[in-house]
């Protein structure tokens, strides 16, 4: 099944996804997997609530299976194969996921509730583009050679170089805003790397994970390299962060998980990256070109219902253009349209949980108890998990909607005169993931870019990344990043080796 064309509405779901609803299993060892304890709970539609799938409800006993099976195939068939079959794998999985491109876009969107058009382009077509780019990485893992100063014995001479070697199992635990393309942020450079992996995707948005990991031994993975736990954090995340035989964990989730993750690797000294929570600013100066405000607020601010870590949701404009801004912004905030993803029409569609949903209302509630105000105040269906996008003004930057992450279709906009006290709010957060400036001045951009404490600054744009370019964060956004050469470098240890001749 070819994937659709982006913006082709879903008139029917596929045989292939009504099938793999059916019955979903994890996968342990290459062979499908219900929980030991029977269990399994209910994953949902969120365009409208209903119950789409059970899944099993993994427990600390599947997990040690789980992670037993992907420590004997790094011993076994994974660590013979050479680095250029690696690579072919994985350029495999990359033409088999657009092979099901149609199908996974589906699920995608029937599971997470984000348009068609995106599961298309970025969980479906931006994936197997990051296969295809960390395949080519799996056969340029390279040391270097050392001069080394050894004076003893007398008469002894010393070679010394480096080598890197695959950590070992890799626990990886993924959020629930892009469910597929965040897995394969994590599978493809561990892949690459030589690791093997334990996936945990977050409980609301298991099944492309499940499907992933099927393709992935359709491409030729051995058994046992790629495996998926489902559950939820205590039950199934906990004992596999801290199960003795994971030598890496990768985790990409809220800043309070991550800090117990965090506690935890240290207790262990397991290898940790950590990619967190974000509030992302988005600084727009009185020259900037005010053709671009619509896509400042449509891909910036309500990219994928603002469920994006990155999503400019502080927008600070200068007084020059404020008005204008507010007036832009507002009107695009109001022609958004709500409805379900399954038509790429919508452009708000249902945040992911009946409790993300809750949480998102309080945000908005909490905002106006404080005494922001409004400027939409928009309903959105009964039906479903949705939230009508708001905008508020009248915000002071210790107010909670400031301050704390809201995850979903809900943005401030603040004046400002003063360039240095921009970007001293902008900065004024416990979060550092992502930020943009927006002028037409090079000497503004190269002055305040370093100025601004984020892992990634965007320039005119806004919450767009590449498979090239690193992406992480700074203070309680995270540690460590992921794409491009440093990717790879999470999933691998260098070791010295010193060579004494005659």
């Amino acid at each position: 099944m070819k994937i659709a064309q982006p913006d082709s509405a879903v008139t029917s779901i596929s045989a292939q996804v009504t099938a793999f609803l059916s019955a979903p299993k994890c996968l342990i060892d290459g062979k499908p997997h219900a929980a030991l304890s029977g269990k399994t709970y209910s994953v949902y539609n969120p365009a409208d609530g209903s119950v789409l799938a059970e899944v099993p409800a993994c427990g600390a006993e599947d997990v040690d299976l789980a992670v037993k099976a992907a420590r004997r195939a790094f011993e076994g068939p994974w660590s013979q194969m050479l680095p250029a079959q690696r690579q072919g794998i994985l350029l495999k999985i990359a033409d088999l996921i657009e092979a099901h491109g149609e199908e996974l876009a589906q699920l995608e969107t029937l599971n997470q509730g984000k348009s068609i058009m995106l599961s298309r382009l970025i969980e479906v077509q931006s994936s197997a583009e990051y296969f295809r780019y960390m395949a080519g990485w799996a056969t340029k893992i390279e040391g270097s050679t050392l001069d080394v100063s050894i004076p003893i014995p007398p008469g002894m001479r010393y070679q010394a170089y480096t080598r890197k070697e695959a950590v070992g199992v890799v626990a990886a635990i993924t959020p629930w805003n892009f469910p597929l393309n965040m897995a394969v942020w994590k599978i493809a450079p561990a892949l690459a790397a030589g690791c093997t992996v334990v996936l945990k995707p977050a409980e609301e948005t298991p099944l492309t994970s499940i499907r992933l990991a099927e393709i992935c031994l359709e491409a030729g993975v051995p058994e046992g390299v790629v495996n998926v736990v489902t559950g939820f954090g205590e039950e199934t995340g906990a004992p596999l962060v801290a199960h003795p035989q994971v030598a890496k964990i990768t985790f990409t989730g809220s800043t309070e998980t991550g800090k117990l993750i965090g506690v935890q690797a240290m207790k262990d000294m397991k290898r940790v990256t950590l990619e967190l929570g974000g509030k992302a600013p988005m600084i727009m100066f009185d020259d900037m070109d005010l053709d671009l405000l619509g896509v400042a607020a449509g891909i910036g601010s309500f990219f994928n219902t603002g469920q994006t870590c990155c999503a400019g949701v502080r927008i600070y404009a200068q007084k020059g253009i404020y008005e204008k801004a507010l007036e832009v912004i507002a009107n695009v905030t109001r022609s958004l349209a709500i409805g379900s993803g399954l038509d790429p029409r919508n452009q708000i569609n249902p945040v992911v949980s009946a409790r993300h949903q809750a949480h998102v209302k309080a945000c908005i509630a909490r905002g106006i108890e404080d005494g922001a105000k409004p400027v939409i105040g928009a309903t959105a269906p009964s039906q479903g998990f949705f939230v009508a996008p708001e905008l508020f003004t009248d915000v002071r930057q210790d107010m909670a909607l400031m301050q704390d992450e809201v995850f979903g279709p809900v943005i401030t906009m603040t004046p400002f005169d003063d360039a240095d006290a921009a970007i001293a709010m902008a900065n004024d957060t416990r979060y550092g993931l992502g930020a943009s400036i927006w002028t037409t001045d090079i000497n503004k951009m190269m002055r305040y870019v370093p100025k601004i404490e984020a892992g990634t600054v965007w320039v005119n744009s806004h919450n767009i990344p590449d498979q090239n370019m690193p992406f992480g964060g700074m203070k309680q956004s995270g540690i460590g990043r992921e794409h491009g050469r440093g990717a790879l470098d999470n999933y691998l240890e260098a070791k010295s080796v010193c060579v004494a001749y005659r």
